[in-house]
């Protein structure tokens, strides 16, 4: 049975519709999805939105309409964008399902079980929008006086009732946690915020509110809703089937392999959760990835900056593989980075139109028209043939593997692009449309040659560009089933293609050329 791999993006809180931060993370989680089932895992895929808490109480008030109304319309939003940009998740999660609520029910009463809940009353700073509890002096305070928590949002004093978590009691154990496990926070910058901040003490955590009372109803305290973070956080849970550990999902997939989520909620994901997840006897994740912010032109987006941008409308103006390409090779996993339309249009018409799409259109078009689209075979090898597919399976086999299994996304599609540039400086070298009239056998090899390094090439994209590497591969007549990682350890594969009759069709352009759209 393949192993497991269970990956999941933080949900997303949907008190407004997507926007490209969104769409980010989800198209670097569905990446790193991809990749491990091409690589023979058992993958889930859990994704959703996180529909509780103040925030969307007071966004649905806004609105006039109920938060249930407002999580139903928004929710199909995030789904939308995610259906568009292929995001092969296995399940959408929503923590209004009631399936949900009980699991959520569930680990607090095995945490209250283990004595870390008890009532008591909170006075101190909340930032709404972060729906987050901040200590004074993290604090920052506006021209205008206003308290401000490190994310710029506004902190309010807050005071009431509230059921409290011993979180205090974990210091120790979280710091002996990431100190046997160093890989359980990456990349290093976010270990070391979170090792700072940990070490620096920890308070018991409110984990209740009365102020409102839409959420998820504390067990035994029909008055109080859970802190919409501790909510939150067991979705990832919900998503495996507890609370019944004995289910073939719970067993099969917990503890998860990786959380990827933005570096403004690392600390809820490396020290609340591990913390709730000791508590309730519960295994610990085993990493927690914090990427980095997208800018637009260097700056950060925002409603009162109006430069917030719709992913929808920008994989409709480029086409989602363009996005999905200029996204992951452009902007460092794990750092911050930044995108414009004018970047956009330049990175995918140089390293997609002008470099792969080229390598294959002009090879492939070659061969249709002037081998009738019968794949060579025989012909004249020469050391330049092995030599080039040689880097190529060492690229494919070793190099974007090894990548993108460190969560080195960008870095594995460099070394992808790198073997691109060697198929064009080979196809311009050996020049097979000069040795059509002057040695056929010659111009077979190459072609041959050619083929089996633009079929690796496509295969190994395949988590990047899945609609056009699939298209692509469509038109090699790769099988659908000889399109995984595992396939490009099989030498026969050209010759088996060959031999099958195959015809190769005069193919259309797989990745065109960018304009920039005429509104910019």
């Amino acid at each position: 049975m393949a192993e497991p791999f269970y990956i999941t993006t933080a949900i997303s809180y949907p008190n407004g519709p997507p926007h490209i931060g969104h769409a980010y993370e989800a198209i670097a989680t569905d990446a790193v999805a991809r990749f491990q089932r091409l690589m023979g895992r058992d993958v889930f895929f859990l994704t959703g939105t996180d529909e509780h808490g103040l925030k969307m109480a007071q966004a649905a008030r806004e609105r006039g309409v109920e938060p249930a109304a407002l999580a139903d319309e928004m929710s199909s939003l995030f789904r939308q964008m995610d259906e568009t940009l292929q995001v092969s998740f296995d399940r959408f999660i929503r923590t209004s399902e009631p399936r949900h609520h009980r699991a959520s029910q569930a680990i607090w009463q095995a945490m209250a079980e283990n004595g870390d809940i008890y009532l008591g009353r909170y006075e101190g700073w909340y930032s709404v929008r972060d729906e987050a509890y901040y200590d004074e002096k993290e604090l920052v305070v506006a021209e205008t006086g206003e308290k401000l928590s490190p994310q710029g949002t506004l902190a309010e004093w807050t005071v009431e009732e509230s059921w409290f978590f011993r979180l205090s009691a974990y210091q120790d154990r979280l710091l002996a946690h990431y100190r046997d496990h160093p890989d359980f926070i990456r990349p290093e910058a976010r270990r070391n915020e979170v090792l700072r901040f940990v070490e620096g003490g920890l308070a018991d955590l409110s984990i209740s509110r009365t102020s409102f009372d839409w959420g998820v109803r504390v067990p035994g305290s029909e008055t109080h809703v859970m802190y919409v973070w501790l909510d939150a956080l067991t979705n990832y849970l919900t998503g495996v089937g507890y609370p019944d550990v004995d289910s073939e999902a719970y067993k099969r997939f917990w503890p998860a392999d990786i959380h990827v989520i933005g570096k403004d909620v690392v600390r809820f994901h490396a020290v609340y959760w591990p913390a709730f997840l000791m508590s309730a006897g519960l295994e610990l994740p085993k990493q927690v990835f914090g990427h980095g912010h997208v800018l637009l032109r260097g700056e950060k987006m925002s409603k009162s900056a109006g430069n917030v941008v719709d992913p929808q409308g920008l994989s409709e103006a480029f086409g989602v593989d363009a996005l999905r390409y200029f996204l992951l090779r452009d902007v460092t996993f794990g750092q911050d980075g930044s995108y414009s339309p004018e970047a956009i249009v330049a990175r995918v018409n140089a390293d997609l139109a002008n470099s792969f799409g080229n390598l294959a259109q002009r090879t492939l078009s070659f061969i249709a028209k002037n081998c009738g689209g019968v794949l060579p075979v025989g012909g004249k090898g020469e050391a330049a043939d092995d030599e080039l597919l040689a880097l190529v399976r060492r690229t494919v086999a070793e190099d974007v593997p090894g990548h993108f299994g460190r969560l080195e996304l960008s870095q594995g599609i460099e070394a992808w692009l790198r073997a691109v540039f060697a198929c064009n400086q080979y196809i311009d070298a050996q020049a097979p449309w000069a040795l059509r009239k002057t040695d056929p056998e010659r111009m077979n090899a190459v072609l041959a040659t050619l083929y089996v390094a633009i079929m690796d090439l496509a295969v190994a994209i395949q988590p990047i560009i899945p609609e056009g590497a699939g298209r692509l591969l469509d038109q090699l007549g790769v099988p659908a089933g000889e399109r995984d990682f595992a396939s490009l350890e099989d030498a026969d594969r050209y010759a088996r293609l060959a031999a099958s009759g195959f015809t190769l069709p005069l193919p259309t352009p797989i990745f065109p050329r960018l304009e920039i759209p005429a509104d910019g």
